[in-house]
């Protein structure tokens, strides 16, 4: 069997931050007179803030504001998430198991490098991990493979021995894009297991708790 690599989103996939960031963009879409409903988080959660806000709010704007935007709107997710964030189940068990198998893993994320630095520390999880991809390093966001060829990079890993965790359906789109196996974790609930599975998923579990780490190293073949 052909030595593994991980790569792991973030967002949904290790912690349940799904609420903290509906209320940071709530609070900025009230701040420039914009709706933003549970329907338009669903239909960005996973991509990146560049092209979050121009699909919701206008590509009219210029980079300059949408860099702004971006920022402002993190600063009040950071707040609330500085007050207490855990991995989700069954997260730290296989993280505790690839590593003592040996196996490199990283993190292949769209939020910003911020974000990602302050869920490591609340988590204390930054050990397991020997590469971080976030927003800053990519151009193009999932559905695009570019975050996570970034990832397989970092490892030295080919991409047809990576498995990427992911939750949202952009993300195993970008898995499968960048020929890599993917496991849809389902235990935030923003997409149906059928759609997940017609996204491309290799493997579909309710959480992480369910399922072995041999069976998910099967899925490099």
């Amino acid at each position: 069997m052909p030595q593994a690599a991980v790569i792991w989103d973030v967002d949904g996939t290790l912690v349940d931050t799904a609420e903290l960031h509906f209320d940071a963009w709530v609070k900025l879409a009230a701040e420039i007179n914009k709706p933003f409903t549970h329907a338009d988080f669903a239909a960005t959660f996973g991509r990146r803030n560049p092209e979050i806000i121009r699909f919701l709010f206008g590509e009219h704007q210029t980079d300059a504001a949408i860099a702004e935007l971006g920022d402002r709107k993190e600063q009040y997710y950071r707040s609330e998430a500085a007050k207490g964030v855990y991995l989700l189940p069954g997260v730290q068990a296989m993280l505790e198991a690839f590593a003592g198998r040996g196996i490199s893993q990283a993190i292949g994320s769209s939020a910003p490098r911020g974000n990602l630095e302050l869920i490591l520390d609340l988590t204390n999880s930054r050990r397991f991990f020997e590469g971080i991809v976030a927003m800053e390093d990519t151009q193009r966001g999932k559905p695009d493979p570019q975050v996570f060829l970034k990832a397989a990079e970092k490892l030295n890993a080919k991409p047809a021995n990576c498995i990427v965790f992911e939750d949202a359906v952009a993300g195993v789109q970008a898995a499968k894009a960048g020929g890599m196996q993917c496991v849809a974790v389902r235990f935030v609930g923003h997409h149906t297991e059928e759609a997940l599975r017609q996204a491309g998923a290799d493997l579909v579990v309710s959480t992480l708790e369910t399922v072995k780490v041999e069976e998910v190293l099967r899925l490099v073949k």
